[in-house]
């Protein structure tokens, strides 16, 4: 790499013809030029510059070094150029693993407002609820909610989502209006699978209670449709029900308490990704992290 480095400097002496001027365009001291160039032709073995007091001139190897450098030079040259290009409106295909219901229900508009202001990518995405493998799979990155499983991947933590219990009007009519976390025990709650508790916070309190119900389901989109449909209480995150809570199809139950907030993280194989995966990650982080 230091080899690299010192052509790209002798391109510059080779092309100004001066040592001081060349010293001047890369912002180093006219000593240290002259000893990198001093070591660059001692490493391939052949004078490359003709030094006088009044000039320099290249030697039959020094034109043909300069020659070839120059088409290396300028194409690593472009190559940042267009690289800086990429960053600035990164271009591909964007492969990406999403949790179901939580890209239909929440994040389509803000994946829809990053394609619109990077109209060069394309996306394919795997809305299937098992957890792909990063390594053996394509996809460039997977968002996934809730505790990670220990990995060797790369994960960054994108945004974090409040929950809090939910009942639709109708339930409340029917069924009355719990008063404290503990009244839950004499209601439907609509369930996770292995998880028969809730654990709920007020300010420094906390309270696990324990739950049951008619309805025990892994789906947040068909638990959110059971409680709109007057079915019982639900955990959900805010932002999931949002559209329900301003309609009126549902309204909080127990508001000074809530339920622990779910982690949301961006998981990929390798530190060292591309513009278009990296700009992804930074939108979404944006987006999510402002609740």
């Amino acid at each position: 790499m230091s080899h690299l480095n010192d052509m790209a400097l002798f391109v510059e002496v080779a092309r100004a013809r001066s040592f001081r001027k060349a010293a001047e365009a890369v912002g180093m001291p006219n000593s240290t030029l002259s000893r990198r160039i001093s070591e660059l032709e001692k490493a391939i073995g052949l004078r490359l510059l003709h030094r006088t007091t009044r000039k320099i001139e290249l030697t039959e190897a020094g034109q043909l070094y300069y020659e070839r450098s120059k088409r290396i030079v300028d194409e690593a040259r472009l190559a940042h150029e267009q690289l800086g290009t990429m960053l600035e409106q990164p271009s591909g295909v964007l492969r990406v693993s999403l949790p179901v219901d939580f890209a239909t229900l929440y994040l389509t508009p803000i994946i829809a407002d990053f394609a619109r202001h990077y109209p060069d990518i394309t996306f394919e995405f795997d809305l299937t609820p098992r957890r792909v493998d990063l390594v053996a799979e394509p996809f460039d990155v997977a968002i996934r909610i809730g505790k990670l499983e220990d990995s060797s991947l790369i994960a960054r933590l994108i945004g974090r989502h409040s929950r809090h219990l939910y009942a639709s009007p109708g339930y409340i009519e029917a069924s009355g209006e719990p008063a404290t976390p503990a009244d839950l025990a004499e209601h439907e709650c609509i369930c996770m699978p292995r998880i028969p508790t809730w654990t709920l916070h007020q300010g420094m309190n906390k309270v696990d209670v324990s739950v049951h119900g008619r309805f025990t389901l892994n789906s947040v989109g068909m638990t959110r449709a059971l409680a709109v449909n007057h079915q019982g209480i639900a955990l959900l995150a805010e932002k999931i029900v949002a559209e329900d809570l301003a309609s009126g199809r549902l309204r909080r139950v127990l508001p000074e308490w809530q339920g622990s907030s779910v982690s949301i993280h961006a998981v990929t194989e390798t530190r060292l990704i591309p513009a278009k995966t990296q700009r992804f990650i930074e939108f979404l982080s944006s987006r999510l992290m402002e609740t």
